[in-house]
């Protein structure tokens, strides 16, 4: 029912992460005719399944599993598959090992396509950035003195302006009773 929300809304596909109802969800969203994209690795709406924001399929276990995952995603019909936060190893062996390109975050080179956050890339978030996210800006700065600037413009009464404020070519009319 959501995938079709959205998909009215004008998404052009839904992206789910591993999980253990996954597959029944992506069959269902692609019986629906709803493209899926599947996502394994760090699974970001459920990392505290994962006991955090850690490195995912280190071990030779872990790696196996998720290779397992990601080709079952690939059997349910997914069209691409994201592959986050795992050794560039295991995401290259996993691009390898699938059909369906792949995309990279924290993953290594080894991938078809690569993303980074928005906000991550921008450097919205101050403080410590993970380990796979390259700062090409930070504006994180720029952003708290523009909040900063507007705060003290909405304090002074410097904000906003009449040329900031729409117009009638009558005052409304007034109401006794309020």
């Amino acid at each position: 029912r959501h995938a079709r929300e959205l998909a009215a809304a004008g998404a052009d596909a839904v992206k789910i992460e591993w999980g253990d109802c996954c597959r029944a969800a992506v069959r269902a969203v692609r019986e629906a005719g709803i493209p899926v994209m599947g996502h394994v690795g760090l699974t970001p709406q459920t990392v505290h399944l994962l006991g955090g924001f850690r490195v995912q399929g280190k071990t030779p276990q872990a790696a196996a599993k998720l290779i397992q995952q990601a080709k079952m995603m690939e059997e349910d019909g997914v069209f691409s598959l994201v592959i986050e936060c795992v050794p560039a190893a295991l995401a290259e062996r996993l691009t390898r090992e699938v059909e369906v390109p792949t995309i990279g975050i924290g993953a290594g080179p080894g991938c078809d396509g690569q993303v980074l956050v928005l906000y991550d890339l921008l450097g919205l978030y101050p403080g410590k950035r993970p380990r796979f996210v390259r700062g090409y800006e930070d504006f994180s700065r720029r952003a708290r003195s523009a909040a900063e600037r507007f705060c003290q413009d909405v304090s002074r009464g410097d904000f906003p302006k009449t040329a900031e404020s729409f117009h009638s070519a009558a005052p409304p009319p007034e109401n006794k009773e309020l």
